[in-house]
């Protein structure tokens, strides 16, 4: 699917929701499935620096794609990392360079979390798009 198409099925998710409480515990309920990186990445290189709880963010290079992996010790910040790897893993370099995650304002999210939080997911976005741009480099 492309990333156009995830934001669009995001957003959608989104709207079935009445309030926010129902928005946050959809947050941490994807969460829940988000891949986790394993134990041995679990290195201060991987941690997102500008996050207020602690993320781990690691990326393998497969048939032209990057795969990501993450984990946090807060379980909002383990949702919002999942919608952000729902929504650039498995895609390759160029794409997650060339789009921006319009769900993020389109859902209200980034103003519905506390400043800290909302310094932590653009770090979040930051740190996915310099893997990409390294792989990118790296592969040309």
């Amino acid at each position: 699917m492309i990333i156009k198409e995830i934001q669009e099925e995001i957003i959608d998710e989104f709207e079935l929701f009445d309030d926010w409480m129902e928005r946050y515990e959809h947050i941490i309920e994807n969460g829940k499935s988000l891949p986790l990186v394993n134990d041995q990445h679990k290195t201060d290189d991987n941690l997102i620096k500008g996050c207020q709880s602690k993320v781990w963010l690691h990326a393998d290079y497969h048939d032209d794609k990057l795969v990501f992996t993450a984990d946090s010790d807060a379980i909002l910040t383990k949702g919002i990392i999942a919608l952000l790897l729902r929504l650039y893993s498995n895609q390759s370099p160029k794409d997650i360079l060339d789009t921006e995650p319009y769900f993020i304002d389109t859902i209200g999210l980034k103003e519905h979390l506390s400043p800290t939080r909302a310094n932590g997911l653009v770090s979040m976005v930051k740190q996915l798009k310099l893997y990409a741009l390294a792989y990118q480099a790296k592969n040309n």
